[in-house]
């Protein structure tokens, strides 16, 4: 076994593991996840992909273990802050179709496996594009611009409404639906039909949703991992990231009003990233391209000091007219 090999191998083994030990002890039907459970579980997520961090920088043997690892934690905290905006949706969707909190780990785990399974088809494809048109990192770095300045500009007239959405709509004319309580079932039948209860349509809709975060987080990664050869990096960053998600909800489903100005903070790390894509443009108006280059500290650096910053800010300023927490 070769040393690519090998990192797939841990890679796989740990996730696996790790999934086993959360389906059997943590997502158990009708349990409730309290707030000293998601320390614990948002603490053993994170350890555990520092400790896959440290494994890449020791099992390196080609010399450039701790670029990697540089590289890996630099994605990782990336995808880690682009998912918090996820959470935000997440708690809007459980209030609109009043799921119950007995019912919020098992539904969210299927969400976020759904998550992954398109997130893995997204980086493949992705990969494959960049490896045979290098253009497509320009492409990605003006969406990412884009999206940073609509991110920033946005206001609360902006926020996600279920109702309004295009998942909602979808699988409402797809999926013959009921509001009866099912006892958390996902499934009922009624007078020999089968209808899908809407803890069934919450747990499509929150994969569907993530493909739209997808779209925006993908091309980020790419942008600290450009080199479509070190796929690991990004497949490994990306999910370790998804799978802390459902513990970091419960962190911070109480505090969802309290990070008024995270939006913001998000959105200058896109449009850094953005940017930081585009500069390969200057090489053509005659700048010397090793001054283009951003070390790979220096994102992940920003990366904290935005995210670090915005939450600060919103702990002492709170804009006007924000609504009380969700599920608080």
């Amino acid at each position: 076994m070769n040393q690519h090999q090998l990192i797939y191998s841990v890679f796989g083994a740990v996730v696996l593991l790790a999934l086993v030990f959360d389906l059997g002890l943590l997502s158990k039907k009708n349990k409730k996840i309290d707030l000293k459970t998601a320390i614990i579980q948002t603490v053993f997520w994170v350890t555990l992909s520092f400790a896959f961090c440290a494994f890449i920088w020791w099992q390196n043997e080609d010399g450039n273990g701790k670029k990697d690892a540089l590289l890996f934690l630099t994605a990782y905290l990336l995808e880690w802050s682009l998912s918090v905006d996820n959470i935000f949706v997440f708690i809007i969707i459980f209030s609109f179709f009043k799921v119950k909190e007995i019912h919020f780990s098992r539904v969210l785990l299927l969400g976020i496996l759904m998550a992954i399974f398109f997130r893995i088809i997204f980086i493949a494809v992705g990969s494959g594009l960049v490896a045979k048109f290098d253009w497509i990192m320009y492409l990605f770095g003006i969406f990412l611009v884009f999206t940073g300045i609509k991110m920033f500009a946005s206001d609360e007239g902006d926020d996600f409404n279920p109702e309004t959405n295009w998942a909602y709509r979808f699988l409402s004319k797809l999926m013959p639906t009921t509001n009866d309580e099912a006892n958390g079932n996902f499934t009922v039948r009624k007078n020999g039909k089968l209808f899908f209860t809407t803890l069934a349509m919450v747990v499509v809709m929150l994969g569907l949703i993530d493909i739209v975060f997808a779209i925006d987080s993908i091309p980020a990664v790419f942008s600290v991992i450009p080199d479509p050869s070190k796929k690991m990096l990004i497949y490994s960053s990306n999910i370790f990231a998804v799978l802390g998600l459902r513990s970091l909800f419960f962190l911070l489903r109480g505090a969802a009003s309290k990070f008024d100005y995270l939006q913001e903070g998000i959105a200058i790390v896109l449009l850094f990233i953005g940017v930081k894509m585009l500069l390969p443009l200057l090489k053509y108006a005659g700048v010397n391209p090793k001054h283009l280059h951003v070390p790979e500290w220096v994102s992940l650096l920003v990366i904290i000091i935005c995210i670090t910053g915005s939450i600060i800010y919103s702990k002492y300023n709170k804009k006007d007219g924000t609504p009380d927490d969700q599920l608080g």
